[in-house]
């Protein structure tokens, strides 16, 4: 499958919640969640929205390994919403990078909307 004809799948909704993926040393953590987007994105296996809470809000933000990536698969078209309280709560609100920032209602909205919720 190609780019154009990559189609974003409206009915699966990816959780992240922690800054990197797994229980890992942040050093592999990162790597891990990189390779996971990464591979969204070449694979063509566009979810129709990631969400991101708690710690996970942390990898939307300056500075993040996984930057560039979840700005192609934004680009591309998938929706991303950033928990605008754990921003505040972190105080990363001004350092968001990538996504909108939203509230717990988007994000709500988001997994019952979906068939499929993935939680990495």
């Amino acid at each position: 499958m190609t780019d154009e004809t990559a189609a974003i799948s409206r009915d699966v909704t990816i959780l992240v919640t922690r800054n990197g993926m797994g229980h890992a040393e942040p050093a592999l953590a990162h790597k891990l969640a990189g390779t996971y987007f990464d591979l969204l994105d070449v694979e063509n296996r566009l979810p129709g929205c990631i969400c991101f809470y708690a710690e996970g809000v942390k990898l939307a933000c300056a500075g993040s390994p996984v930057l560039e990536t979840l700005a192609a698969l934004e680009a591309r078209g998938v929706e991303v919403i950033v928990c605008t309280t754990c921003l505040e709560f972190y105080g990363l609100k001004p350092q968001l990078a990538v996504g909108k920032a939203g509230n717990m209602k988007q994000i709500q909205a988001a997994q019952w909307e979906a068939a499929r919720v993935l939680s990495i």
